[in-house]
């Protein structure tokens, strides 16, 4: 049995689809710490490299979006 060290372990990474956002805010209330609104009203990812326990609030972030604009790609290796 293979056993994988967390410097080895490859987060998952966050697909913005701005050009779908509406801006409803659902996403900057449910994680502030990585999603803002921008200028525009967009929202944009503010911490590139997020944090391990970060990742509930990131993956409940693009659940609560109405319009499906946070994409969470898991690594498959």
């Amino acid at each position: 049995m293979t056993r994988t060290t967390e410097s080895e372990t490859t987060m998952p990474t966050i697909n913005l689809q701005t050009d779908f956002c509406i801006a409803s805010g659902a996403c900057v209330l449910e994680c502030p710490e990585v999603f803002e609104l921008d200028d525009d009203g967009l929202v944009s990812q503010i911490d590139a490299n997020p944090a391990a326990e970060l990742w509930p609030k990131i993956r409940r972030a693009g659940a609560v979006c109405p319009v499906g604009v946070i994409e969470i790609i898991e690594d498959e290796s």
